[in-house]
């Protein structure tokens, strides 16, 4: 065998286990979650049905610390709003995913907020919103939002059979936030409550503002950590 084709082997050889090491030493979302969800998704169905929220709110935080927290998200396909096919790990900066659906009503404060902080931390955190909905619909909100945040939906025909997807929507339900460090790994996630729709302008602006600004200092002071 010629030299340059055995140090090649040799190399292949000795980096395989590293990289079966390192996927093995990571837990994945969805097989973290895939353990836990059945008796959550029981257990939670229960408590809205006595329309006991605080109990449904303390199964949630304690999936998420118990469970989801330190995992790594799984890569998924979605698309972009033009139609082509995009992967989560196409995002190399900090992820501030949020999950929502065309059915959701923002408070009036919650949109203007959003779009400040993104237009004011893009360079540091990529804002992603993954949808559920019509693309109708979407189009329309999508008008309301920020150049700097990236909008993705998801084609229920094509993802069907998508674990991560489902659990998404089924089990954590919308709006939610995830907070995903550059490697991917998820230092928390949020679920999002919007603000009563009395609130006027500025208090709804304020709540939500403050809100948004908590999660992108969790990212940065991540991003530092390292």
């Amino acid at each position: 065998m010629p030299m340059g084709k055995l140090l090649l082997t040799l190399f292949l050889l000795a980096t395989l286990p590293m990289l079966s090491q390192d996927r093995e030493h990571k837990e994945f979302f969805s097989d973290a979650i895939g353990k836990n969800i059945r008796k959550y998704r029981i257990n939670s169905r229960i408590a809205y049905i006595r329309k006991d929220e605080e109990r449904a709110q303390f199964l949630f935080d304690s999936l998420i610390n118990n469970v989801v927290r330190n995992t790594y998200i799984d890569n998924f396909k979605v698309r972009k709003f033009s139609g082509r096919k995009i992967e989560l790990y196409d995002f190399e900066k900090p992820i501030y995913l949020i999950t929502y659906a065309t059915w959701c009503t923002p408070g009036i404060g919650e949109i203007p907020a959003l779009n400040d902080i993104a237009d004011n931390y893009h360079e540091e955190i990529d804002f992603v919103m993954l949808f559920w909905g019509s693309k109708k619909r979407i189009r329309k909100m999508k008008r309301e939002l920020s150049h700097k945040i990236k909008i993705l939906y998801v084609d229920e025909k094509e993802n069907r059979s998508d674990f991560i997807i489902r659990c998404m929507k089924h089990s954590l339900g919308f709006p939610t936030s995830f907070f995903i460090d550059k490697d991917k790994k998820i230092v928390d996630v949020r679920r999002t409550f919007l603000h009563h729709y009395s609130e006027d302008y500025t208090t709804s602006y304020n709540n939500n503002y403050q809100t948004y600004t908590s999660g992108v200092s969790l990212l940065k002071k991540d991003t530092i950590a390292k």
